[in-house]
């Protein structure tokens, strides 16, 4: 014989699970909340051929629901689903320059970069000093201020430059778009 998978925990007590005197019956099919023994509820939701959820445990009374339990946690997972689907996934593009990075190279990474923010991600820019080149990070500085003035129409400094370590990092951030 086959043998049947365990069943998951349910995460509420449905029909006969609710051992309390009394609870609030709420539902579509009840005009307004009524506080009634476990009993009386259970034959009602018996009688409308539906399951007696309880929604709230901790409410005194427990607040249980009248409804189809199949549906109900098909629309819980519904409703869960679509407030993942709304959260926004913040994106980080990352820019690397030299501290002497010529004109042609940083108007491309110019580009690239209103393109990132274009599409609503962030932007790290960083000027990357390899060996001596620290003496120059006042250069390093001054580029990093020119590319956040050339890109002030599409974003908001987040992190003005900051040195640490080899690398001299400066977030910008999407400006908002007015709908």
């Amino acid at each position: 014989m086959g043998r049947k998978a365990p069943e998951k925990e349910n995460p509420h007590r449905i029909n006969d699970q609710i051992n309390v005197p009394e609870v609030r019956v709420v539902g579509d099919n009840i005009p307004e909340p009524k506080v009634m023994s476990t009993r009386d509820a259970l034959r009602l939701a018996d009688e409308m051929e539906l399951d007696l959820v309880e929604i709230s445990p901790k409410a005194v009374p427990p607040v249980c629901r009248i409804v189809d339990y199949q549906k109900f946690l098909y629309q819980q997972k519904k409703k869960a689903k679509e407030i993942k689907a709304n959260q926004v996934k913040v994106v980080v593009k990352e820019i690397r320059f030299g501290p002497q990075t010529d004109d042609h190279d940083y108007n491309f990474k110019l580009k690239h970069a209103q393109n990132f923010l274009k599409e609503g991600a962030k932007v790290k820019a960083y000027v990357f000093f390899r060996g001596r080149s620290i003496v120059f990070k006042e250069q390093g500085e001054i580029l990093l201020l020119r590319f956040a003035t050339d890109l002030e129409e599409f974003a908001k400094v987040e992190a003005m430059p900051r040195l640490d370590g080899k690398k001299m990092n400066m977030m910008l951030a999407p400006k908002a778009t007015k709908k």
